[in-house]
């Protein structure tokens, strides 16, 4: 028993030189146990008990059904910082930055390291391209045709049976197809406010909420964001103690830029402390489908019962950036969110929204969501490799439990706008802290989309940026 013990100890040390010498590099997947063990001439389980052990060593990750995969190494990756609170709502600035930095993914000589939009490779281009044929054969008629608000029968019948696997009893006739998730979080509030009013929201939070909210003329009231356990509630009570709040606006999973998954009993109490003061929740759930491990988190919506969730999503970030296709389901006036969406957009191309329906229905979306998972998981496991080797010793790296994007805070006295124009002059893009606040806090802060094809391209862009700071 001692010999056993001593082999599975030996094996653990063996694999973890080649680890450390990448032959398995950070990401990676292990040979299956049964393999390692005819490669090092030993029993499944003495195989089994190493891979246990460097798991208990933070070397290796187990995930179900899928094998060990090497884990990034712990030094230099403690969580960013919680932010101050906001001191009152502010209308935001700055946005006008936004553009140039998403502008630089259609420049092929540049290192898209900035918008949050994954490569091809991550995306399922070839069963597209099948959905897509197949309905333009089927159904060419009806494809050049508009298909008016609220969209696609077969797409919203589709939604429902998904959204009925998360708990969300939502109806076919209770979904409105959009353009886009982002339509569909300006469709929310443009139901919920006016001019003038204050809206709820995470900081840091996606720039593409604050240039919503600039565009409807509200004021931004920023609640901070713990990078493990997400919106603060305490903060949040604060605040709706102090201001009319007419609505509040969350990515409770796995939201852009920190990756956080709000565990459940947050995801509740948030729920009922909005009832206390009757405002309305907008959920944008546009990454809840990518769980770098683990079941898919259920949404906010799943719990509201009296119609204040309005849910938000799309397709944008798992299957095609470029299909434009989100869908809301409000929470209250159906009508009022179709009449909207009509004088926005008039309607969603219908061979996006019919391709869509076609993928969902047979069976492909969940199959393809089993494969970019672990992509996904590799890719930022392998991100946050490279900026632990390269970047500043004190950088703090998030954690994500989901997407695909990391976020860094920078020490010292480091303005992530001014490095952004140098990097896009260098061939390198990012997305600078102040992007993500209202009031252009997070000046020492980037963000790096983590979905792309790595090469040597983005190995000499991650150098370059290192060189600049």
């Amino acid at each position: 028993m001692a010999y056993a013990d001593k082999r599975y100890e030996q094996l653990a040390d063996q694999l973890q030189t080649l680890i450390r010498d990448q032959v398995y590099p950070v990401g990676s997947r292990l040979p299956g146990v049964r393999k390692l063990g005819e490669q090092h001439g030993v029993s499944v389980a003495t195989a089994v008990s190493a891979c246990r052990e460097l798991e208990q060593r933070g070397v290796l990750e187990a995930r179900p059904r899928s094998g060990f995969f090497v884990c990034p190494p712990p030094a230099r990756r403690d969580a960013p910082s919680l932010p101050s609170a906001g001191r009152r709502p502010r209308p935001v600035t700055g946005q006008e930055r936004v553009l140039r930095m998403v502008q630089a993914v259609n420049d092929p000589s540049m290192v898209n390291l900035g918008a949050a939009v994954a490569d091809p490779d991550f995306q399922p281009v070839a069963q597209m391209e099948r959905a897509f044929r197949t309905v333009l054969r089927e159904q060419r008629r009806r494809c050049v045709g508009y298909e008016f608000p609220p969209g696609a029968p077969e797409l919203r019948a589709g939604l429902a049976r998904r959204l009925a696997a998360l708990r969300c009893p939502v109806s076919p006739e209770e979904i409105l197809i959009t353009n886009s998730c982002q339509e569909s979080v300006a469709i929310a509030l443009r139901m919920l406010t006016k001019p003038g009013d204050t809206v709820a929201i995470e900081s840091p939070t996606y720039y593409g909420l604050l240039q919503v909210i600039e565009s409807l003329g509200l004021n931004a009231l920023e609640i901070p964001t713990d990078p493990i356990r997400g919106l603060s509630l305490e903060a949040l009570s604060l605040a709706l103690e102090r201001w009319p709040v007419a609505a509040c606006v969350v990515v409770p999973n796995f939201s852009n830029p920190l990756g956080t998954c709000m565990p459940d009993e947050r995801k509740q109490a948030l729920l009922r402390l909005l009832g206390e003061y009757d405002v309305p929740l907008v959920e944008d759930d546009i990454y809840g489908d990518l769980p770098l491990n683990g079941p898919r988190p259920l949404p906010i919506k799943a719990w509201d019962r009296d119609g204040r969730v309005f849910y938000c999503a799309s397709c944008s970030k798992t299957l095609s950036a470029g299909m434009r296709v989100g869908w809301l389901a409000p929470g209250l006036d159906l009508e009022r969110a179709q009449y909207l969406q009509f004088i926005n957009t008039v309607s969603v191309a219908t061979p996006s929204q019919l391709a869509l329906a076609h993928f969902l229905d047979h069976g492909h979306y969940d199959r393809y969501l089993r494969r970019v998972r672990d992509q996904h998981a590799r890719a930022v496991a392998r991100m946050t490799d490279r900026v632990t080797g390269l970047f500043p010793a004190e950088t703090r790296v998030s954690r994500p439990a989901g997407g695909f994007v990391l976020w860094l805070e920078l020490p010292g006295r480091v303005n992530t706008t001014e490095l952004a124009e140098r990097a896009l002059d260098a061939g390198v893009s990012f997305a600078p802290g102040p992007l993500f606040s209202a009031s252009g806090k997070f000046d020492h802060c980037l963000r790096l989309n983590c979905a792309v094809r790595w090469d040597n391209r983005v190995e000499r862009a991650l150098a370059r940026l290192a060189a600049l700071l």
